[in-house]
């Protein structure tokens, strides 16, 4: 399986960090050993000091495709979740000032918690009116509603499977809110679906 992931796709997260409004989805890939799940704490690693939480909804594809159109991407995931990108910023920033690839900030171990459960599409009334935010240590920091992403589920579907094939088991995270900052040792991180807590892990 694999984890693809969108960048720049919320304006207000897009602005805090200063960058360019793209026209197209922002597209980058972490690989399997980035799983984080089952309540497994986060263990900040040593390469960097600044490591950031970013929450996003998760789409968990539910059958293989490729050149789907945004009229049909609907059939092509049937639960969301919720994951944190996490993301080394000081290597990121970097690594942007050369020109590089993020992959080393963004695709180490570790780096995607997910949820243990995800809610399936049919109990979601409205997919472009979804809720969700991210505590730390009871405080809320990032508060998302899906309504507000620059390109929505189906776009992002159907964009990504013109380039890669979309195959049964892959997840999606389809970018963050505003807020994301830095976690530290012993911070306790929840995160929620429409008022229902879904995630949670520790760092360590």
């Amino acid at each position: 399986m694999k984890i693809i992931c969108i960048g720049r796709n919320y304006a207000d997260h897009i602005a805090e960090l200063h960058n360019e409004v793209p026209s197209a989805p922002v597209i980058f890939l972490k690989p399997e050993t980035a799983l984080l799940q089952r309540g497994q704490p986060f263990f900040i690693p040593e390469f960097s000091q600044d490591i950031h939480h970013e929450l996003e909804l998760v789409l968990r594809v539910s059958k293989n495709g490729r050149h789907i159109d945004e009229s049909f991407a609907h059939n092509y995931f049937d639960e969301i979740g919720l994951g944190i990108d996490f993301t080394a910023r000081d290597l990121q920033s970097e690594l942007k000032k050369k020109g590089l690839p993020w992959e080393l900030a963004k695709a180490f171990d570790g780096s995607a918690p997910i949820s243990p459960t995800f809610k399936p599409v049919a109990e979601i009334p409205d997919l472009a009116n979804i809720n969700f935010h991210l505590e730390v240590n009871g405080e809320t920091r990032q508060t998302g509603n899906s309504g507000l992403m620059l390109h929505p589920f189906a776009k992002i579907i159907s964009f990504v499977s013109k380039y890669f094939t979309l195959k049964m088991g892959d997840m999606i995270f389809t970018g963050t809110p505003a807020g994301v900052g830095p976690v530290k040792m012993g911070d306790q991180l929840e995160g929620f679906l429409e008022g229902e807590k879904l995630l949670e892990l520790g760092i360590r």
